[in-house]
């Protein structure tokens, strides 16, 4: 087990290490191709595309100072407050329609219509109704993360073997314990599913909401410096969102390995 963890996690890095391996030739190393060309070029011009270097010195020098923590700081609150609220309602409204066919079957053209609006759309509606603070980018987020939350959830509970419900109500069980022991444990799997999704898109939700009116956040300091060009500090609030989303969703996962000790290894996992 220890072996295949160590190989797979030789190959993640592997594979980012060709990925700079390759941006740092394409930004830093003139072909000289007279067929595209007449002079020397960069595959991958360094005004365009900064490079590597540039950007881990970058991210290296804003956490060193202390400039990004204020930033981050805020967005990570914001991702927190939509995952946390989004994810509760999801569970609670996934929960709630999948035991209540009627007022599914009475909802469902409308929660269809919410979930097809465009996000982007709302993020200034938002911004007008609850100002440039962080609660109209949780609230941007919070759309992001319920309905993805919503959907797997409502169909985790629906996919309960009839069968096993039967038999589950023939030995007495209450509407109480069917939730814990049926229904709970088979809407986990679908939930923390949907969790590892609805991550991103919380901070999504942050970032994009930040981009469009914030005065603080990875979003802002993303848009300040696309307002002056600087492609470097571009990647780095790229980098640093990149890096931030794998710890949370490691976190997720560590939080799902322990709930759901009781699944069994998958066939994939075994091989």
């Amino acid at each position: 087990m220890l072996h295949r963890r160590l190989s797979l996690l030789f190959l993640q890095l592997l594979v980012a290490v060709v990925l700079i391996a390759a941006w740092h030739f394409g930004a830093t190393v003139k072909l000289d191709v007279p067929a595209l060309s007449p002079k020397p070029f960069y595959p991958l011009d360094p005004f365009f595309f900064s490079t590597p270097g540039a950007v881990f010195g970058r991210t290296w020098r804003d956490f060193a100072t202390g400039v990004i923590w204020y930033h981050l700081g805020i967005t990570l609150l914001e991702t927190a407050l939509a995952f946390v609220i989004g994810a509760a309602g999801g569970v609670l409204v996934g929960f709630w329609f999948a035991r209540k066919a009627l007022l599914a079957a009475v909802f469902d053209p409308y929660v269809k219509m919410a979930n097809a609006l465009p996000r982007v759309v709302l993020a200034p509606i938002f911004a007008l109704w609850l100002g440039l603070g962080i609660w109209s980018k949780v609230a941007l987020g919070v759309t992001l993360v319920f309905f993805i939350v919503f959907f797997n959830v409502y169909q985790g509970v629906k996919e309960v073997s009839p069968t096993l419900l039967a038999n589950a109500r023939m030995l007495g069980m209450s509407e109480r314990q069917l939730l814990r022991h049926v229904f709970w444990p088979s809407a986990l799997t679908w939930m923390f599913s949907s969790l590892h999704t609805a991550v991103g898109f919380a901070l999504v939700g942050a970032v994009v909401g930040e981009y469009l009116g914030s005065a603080a956040g990875l979003g802002y300091r993303i848009h300040q410096a696309e307002g002056v060009f600087d492609v470097t500090g571009v990647f780095s609030g790229m980098l640093v969102l990149a890096i931030f989303v794998i710890i949370i969703d490691t976190l997720v996962s560590a939080v799902e390995k322990r709930l759901l000790v009781w699944r069994p290894a998958s066939a994939a996992g075994q091989g």
